[in-house]
């Protein structure tokens, strides 16, 4: 049960998939939650990390580096005072760096 009906699907119901997730997310209640959820927690370790070691590069990786700009975005915001700042354009063109020029910590 832990290996297969827990985590995104546990929560939203309907879905492991970010992707039919963010599909979904406007219309389905536990959808948006599976997704803020996600976010929530990617967040929450990113600042953890930061607290007990100094990085200086945040990289996303596997389809949500390569396809979800929207989560990118999400997991990013409220972290510029670790000197995270995003590049909107960078972000939604999926650059390899999506870092605002002059950030601090560059990430991808």
């Amino acid at each position: 049960m832990a290996n297969h009906k827990s985590g995104l699907l546990g929560v939203s119901e309907t879905s492991s998939d970010m992707r039919d997730l963010l599909a979904e997310e406007a219309h389905d209640i536990r959808a948006a939650e599976a997704v803020a959820l996600f976010c929530y927690q990617a967040k929450k370790w990113v600042g953890a990390f930061a607290a007990c070691w100094r990085f200086g590069y945040l990289g996303f990786a596997g389809g949500i580096g390569e396809n979800a700009p929207i989560v990118r975005a999400r997991i990013c915001s409220g972290l510029g005072f670790l000197g995270l700042e995003l590049n909107e354009l960078r972000n939604m063109e999926t650059a390899g760096i999506v870092s605002a020029y002059g950030s601090r910590s560059p990430f991808a």
